[in-house]
């Protein structure tokens, strides 16, 4: 066998060694990481966009400001400073728990995506599914903070053909569309993925890639719990869509033991986007035309 057949088996072998895939065990005198993520200073100016200046401005205006704007609620903050759709995981961890991971199913509902944040594996399906009378197109980008966006798909998301617009403005009752399969696939190294409407730019929906099943998405009161972890030395980490950076800390887990782990992120402050609320006396309500109102029945959205 020559050197560069052997040097090709080797790198074979290295590729497809089990070893380096989670393995899932049964896991005895596992332990606990729980804590909570907040967030410090005032709120983050919010992501706005002109309804006017987007199709289907009345439909999608039942979730807006009053005013002619809609908000991407990226930060859901409670009183006591709380972050809601933080991603919690643990890095490091090779064998473990059980790995199973329901279907991402990701459904376009009053213009807007949900759920806002997702978990998968790499390589996984999502359904997107149109539950809106108006058509959707679905752009899918392979995203990291340093070295840009790559497209993962764009394709177009119809409504359900049963669909009648008229008098369903303000009631009515949501019908699913065909659903749209796509696999995601990242890049070595990249493991967030971001969804976004062609022609409704506000709607948002994350994706974050783990490669183990220790992870956590914080709801309204930013709680986490990670149980059943075995014991050892791990990196735990945070991730949050409108942060530019991930927190993290070192945490060792003796058996049968239970470590807090609390993150605090600083507010961002000033502007965050190109998409920021202003007056613009050439984009104003008026161009909707006489007796054409925006009205957020839905939902009204404070700034």
């Amino acid at each position: 066998m020559t050197d560069r057949m052997l040097g090709v088996c080797l790198a074979f072998l290295f590729l497809a060694s089990p070893g380096w895939a989670y393995e899932e065990i049964a896991v005895a005198n596992g332990g606990t990481i729980k804590g909570r993520v907040t967030v410090h200073g005032n709120s983050p100016r919010p992501m706005a966009f002109n309804l006017v200046t987007i199709p289907d401005a009345v439909y999608c205006g039942r979730i807006s400001t009053g005013t002619g704007w809609r908000i991407v609620e990226d930060f859901l903050i409670g009183p006591d400073g709380s972050l809601k759709d933080a991603v919690v995981m643990l890095e490091g961890v090779t064998r473990g728990k059980a790995f199973d991971l329901p279907k991402v199913r990701i459904e376009a509902m009053d213009c807007d995506f949900l759920p806002f944040v997702n978990v998968l594996r790499d390589q996984d399906e999502i359904t997107v599914i149109n539950m809106d009378p108006v058509e959707h197109d679905i752009q899918g980008y392979e995203t990291a903070r340093v070295r840009g966006a790559r497209v993962l798909f764009n394709r177009p998301l119809p409504m359900n053909p049963f669909h009648r617009v008229l008098g369903l403005v303000h009631s009515h009752q949501h019908l699913p569309g065909q659903p749209m399969v796509q696999k995601v696939h990242l890049r070595k190294g990249r493991n967030l993925f971001v969804m976004q409407c062609g022609f409704h730019p506000y709607m948002f929906s994350w994706g974050v890639v783990v490669n183990n099943p220790y992870y956590a998405i914080t709801k309204e009161d930013g709680l986490f719990e990670l149980t059943d972890v075995p014991p050892g030395d791990y990196v735990l980490k945070v991730w949050h869509a409108g942060m530019k950076t991930y927190l993290e800390q070192r945490v060792a887990i003796a058996p049968d033991s239970t470590v807090t782990a609390h993150f605090t992120y600083e507010a961002p402050q000033g502007r965050r986007s190109v998409h920021e609320m202003h007056e613009n006396p050439h984009f104003g309500m008026e161009l909707l035309g006489e007796g054409v109102e925006i009205v957020p029945s839905l939902r009204l959205q404070k700034p």
